[in-house]
């Protein structure tokens, strides 16, 4: 029991679904007429409960009601009574609550929304992955244990005082064979309760094995290169992947140490669990690679390895492929708001901006990181926007130390599928996530809901699509505390 505990106290998983190291879920859609930006923290343990917190820009919003569902089965049908939100007493267009999560697997949050434009609906996935295990405190379970041989020696007592005196009339003493029956029955009573003890462990140590089967363990990327082509195997899981904006992998390969150059790639599937990708012109060195891939199910995951790749004369990206230059991570600038967009090729004359507030950013605090592509000589905004994969643009947050990555699209850190599978339930006018053109053309600017899982330095790697060319600006961000 003892090593048990100690083990269960020392094991911990890494990063959960689609994010290494960056397990909430933040989503920003319409809940029919009303604007929400929803952030979810999943349980680090499950069953467990996960945090809500719902903040509403549009106005009127009388209450909102929280409900978990499975996302897919005969549960996604059956809902238990929903929750009320809180609102809060100092900002009433914000909302928190809390939901127990009773399985692992993918659920929704369907999100009920009643107000003065009326009633509408929102679906918002959220994985249930138990990623730790808790320890139990020492000091609590030294008086457990205590309190356990209490137990014991008190029902052996019991068993043997019930045996010895059971029959006695009062005040009568016990003789040498009622002592002596006394002592075979507590030998038995003891023999039973020591058996007890060994049932309970063993039922205890089957069920903290199956619990650990359940932690979370992120994919892991064996990667090797042969000429210009690199191949790559998942460690499990490959056989119920699903396209995501038309690939079946988003992969990106970032240069070590100094992260100054990364790649936005799509590798071909060529056997179960199998990628492989063709090169563009590379320096040798030593590369981290995260991929993002999705389930059938709904569940979205990433997988890490690293890889060194030698000196290669590759050919030019093409179709949804870019890369992408910054400023070493030694000599990054974390007060910058501005940095030319580069596309795969050449120099672009055309600058991207950062409309970061003057506060300093904070670990745990959702945010709408807001982009715009410019012409620096005018600040007028750059024209021939595109869609990049059906999006505005896609960004990457990468912390320096390597241990969080997150993929981000305009809609939050929910992968697309995942997205659709939610909200199949949903009024069919409703657009959450899929990007609209406008008459005039798309915008200049995107918009990215997100919140750092802990202090750091963090590299944001953000891309946009403008006449016909793939554009990547490289931002850095100190986060406090």
């Amino acid at each position: 029991m003892t090593s048990r505990l100690a083990f269960a106290m020392l094991a911990l998983a890494a990063g959960l679904h689609a994010h290494i190291g960056s397990p909430d879920v933040f989503f920003e859609g319409s809940a029919g007429p009303y604007r929400l930006f929803v952030t979810i923290r999943p349980p680090q343990v499950v069953p467990g409960v996960a945090e809500i917190e719902i903040r509403s820009s549009s106005p009127g919003v009388r209450q909102i009601h929280i409900v978990p569902l499975r996302m897919t089965g005969v549960a996604a049908n059956l809902s238990p009574v929903p929750d009320l939100a809180q609102q809060s007493k100092d900002d009433p267009q914000f909302y928190t609550g809390t939901l127990w999560l009773m399985s692992t697997g993918t659920w929704k949050v369907r999100v009920e929304v009643d107000g003065a434009a009326g009633k509408g609906i929102l679906f918002v996935p959220v994985p249930a992955l138990a990623t730790r295990v808790l320890g139990m405190q020492v000091g609590t379970g030294a008086i457990l244990a205590l309190l356990a041989v209490v137990l014991c020696a008190g029902l052996v007592s019991i068993a043997g005082a019930a045996s010895r005196e059971a029959l006695l009339a009062p005040g009568e003493e016990p003789d040498a064979v009622y002592r002596s029956r006394s002592r075979i029955v507590m030998a038995g009573a003891a023999l039973v309760v020591l058996g007890g003890v060994a049932f309970g462990r063993n039922w205890w140590g089957l069920e903290d094995a199956a619990y650990h089967r359940r932690v979370y363990k992120p994919l892991q990327l064996s990667s090797s290169v042969e000429g210009n082509r690199l191949a790559m195997k998942l460690d499990r899981g490959a056989n119920d992947l699903v396209p995501d904006h038309g690939h079946l992998m988003h992969l990106y390969v970032i240069r070590l140490p100094q992260m100054q150059r990364v790649w936005h790639l799509h590798p071909e599937l060529t056997s179960p669990g199998t990628f492989t990708q063709s090169l563009p012109d590379m320096d040798a060195g030593r590369y981290v690679m995260y991929g993002d891939v999705v389930h059938a199910g709904g569940l979205a995951e990433t997988a890490t390895g690293e890889v060194e790749i030698p000196a290669i004369s590759g050919k030019p990206l093409t179709g949804d492929d870019s890369a992408g230059t910054g400023d070493p991570v030694s000599q990054a600038d974390y007060q910058r708001k501005e940095v030319p967009a580069r596309p795969a090729r050449g120099m672009s004359k055309v600058s991207m901006v950062w409309d970061r507030a003057a506060e300093p950013l904070r670990a745990r605090q959702p945010y709408l990181f807001r982009f715009r592509l410019m012409h620096p000589s005018s600040g007028a905004p750059a024209g021939d926007i595109e869609l990049y994969m059906g999006m505005l643009g896609h960004a990457a947050f990468v912390s320096d130390d390597r241990s969080v990555f997150a993929h981000v699209h305009p809609f939050g850190s929910v992968a697309m599928p995942t997205l659709q599978l939610a909200q199949q339930a949903q009024a069919p006018d409703s657009h959450a996530g899929h990007a609209m053109t406008p008459e005039g053309g798309l915008p200049s600017e995107v918009t990215f809901p997100y919140g750092f899982p802990k202090p750091g330095r963090y590299r944001i790697i953000v891309q946009m699509k403008r006449a016909g060319q793939i554009l990547t600006a490289v931002f850095d961000a100190n986060v406090e505390s």
